[in-house]
């Protein structure tokens, strides 16, 4: 099973926006931090989903278990369904990659469980603002 551990952050809402993932399973420690553009915290947590599922496509097409602390993420992944246009979209997006694996699931958990991802979210901001 792959564990994938996604977080945004953005430097304003919108604001210039960056990326984390972590992913690890299967004898994999994949660490991914890239800024992503202009965008709105929630924006930016759906682009970290889509990434990290693309990533995760790569390895397996098994079972994977996204993690994420954007409880807005979580339930429109749950229910397949969100009310913002701009978010579905990107859900729908998300959706279609996710169920090209065998079983996927989504769980919320606390900002506290997910360091690493926010770690790398911020590296990314911190990058592009030294370029």
């Amino acid at each position: 099973m792959l564990e994938v551990y996604i977080d945004g952050a953005s430097a304003g809402n919108p604001g210039p926006s960056g990326i984390g993932i972590f992913i690890r399973g299967e004898g994999h420690n994949i660490r991914i931090s890239e800024y992503v553009g202009i965008y709105d915290n929630h924006t930016t947590e759906f682009v970290a989903l889509i990434r990290g599922l693309e990533e995760a496509r790569r390895i397996s097409k098994e079972l994977v278990s996204i993690r994420s602390d954007s409880q807005v993420v979580v339930t429109a992944v749950e229910k397949r369904y969100t009310k913002n246009p701009v978010y579905q979209e990107l859900l729908v997006k998300a959706l279609e990659i996710a169920d090209t694996f065998d079983y996927y699931f989504i769980k919320w958990i606390p900002s506290s469980t997910n360091l690493t991802a926010d770690q790398l979210a911020r590296k990314a901001l911190i990058q592009k603002k030294d370029k």
